[in-house]
């Protein structure tokens, strides 16, 4: 599956529980999730960070699963607080 993102040159595709942005140089950020929609990992390059892909991430894991489930233990310092900021809705 691919969606296309808001610029022509970023692409995410999933494949077996694993949500990737990349571009034509890298890997920009990746997400593993379950088929019940639970995030496992979600990693962003830091080079790219702050810039809406980790939204897009769990936008695309929302379309492939049917639902956002439970975000799974450990959770980093980051990503507690970005988790956080989704939750009052300004990530």
């Amino acid at each position: 599956m691919s969606i296309s993102p808001d610029t022509a040159r970023e692409v995410i595709e999933i494949v077996d529980g694993v949500a990737l942005i990349r571009n034509l140089n890298t890997t920009i950020g990746y997400c593993r999730f379950t088929p019940a929609g639970d995030i496992e990992y979600l990693f962003v390059n830091p080079v790219y960070r702050r810039r809406g892909h980790g939204r897009r991430l769990l936008e695309a894991v929302r379309q492939s699963a049917g639902q956002l489930g439970e975000i799974q233990e450990p959770i980093s310092p980051l990503g507690r607080l970005f988790f956080a900021a989704l939750d009052r809705g300004s990530a």
